[in-house]
């Protein structure tokens, strides 16, 4: 385990430590209630799982999203790469949980990890966790998160299959993570170019 100082996405949390491990990152002290990653290996899916049980929450949502054999007009599709703009990925994951828990207050414990790089066929490509007192939070929050994370982290898919290999058909689409009583997202980004230049400017 490797120990950095660095400033996180919550202002709260600004002077806490970020510990990274293989598993991705916590942000805040070991007792942070969010886990944020990008990882290039396996996601830590069973350790995730055990993590977001806590004791004033009965209810955990778990999303498993896998790397599947095919896409909107490709029946064989055999393996599946992901690409991120990894400077900006963490902290949206950051500014997305925090979102999350202004709609719902009473969530307990957020996850949200994606991976990179090359996957096969069945590989776990993303988990979003959460956990709350009760089901409705739990499903409504959870559905949320996956959702926004689509549509808004600088990740890009490519897949190939028994016909070459091409970015995934909604590669070139990013919007901003919506504010609550702002809910129309900015304008979609023509294409990938045009996100990592918006992205670039967001850097302080």
């Amino acid at each position: 385990m490797q120990k950095m100082a660095c400033k996180t996405p919550f202002g709260s949390h600004a002077d806490d430590t970020v510990v990274t491990t293989g598993a991705g990152f916590r942000f805040g002290t070991s007792d942070s209630e969010t886990w944020l990653g990008l990882l290039p290996d396996p996601l830590p899916i069973d350790e995730v799982t055990r993590w977001m049980g806590r004791a004033d929450c009965g209810a955990v949502v778990v999303f498993r999203g896998d790397a599947r054999n095919h896409a909107e007009g490709r029946v064989d599709v055999a393996a599946l790469e992901y690409e991120a703009y990894e400077s900006q990925v963490v902290p949206r994951l950051g500014r997305l949980a925090d979102e999350a828990r202004k709609r719902w207050p009473d969530l307990g414990r957020i996850a949200l990890i994606h991976r990179t790089g090359l996957l096969a066929i069945g590989d776990a490509a993303v988990i979003v966790a959460v956990s709350s007192p009760h089901r409705d939070t739990a499903f409504d929050a959870g559905r949320w998160c996956i959702d926004t994370l689509k549509a808004t982290m600088p990740i890009w898919k490519r897949e190939t299959w028994s016909g070459g290999e091409h970015w995934g058909v909604d590669a070139q689409h990013l919007v901003d993570i919506p504010v609550l009583g702002a809910e129309a997202p900015f304008p979609r980004v023509s294409d990938a170019t045009d996100t990592v230049q918006q992205l670039d400017s967001e850097l302080p």
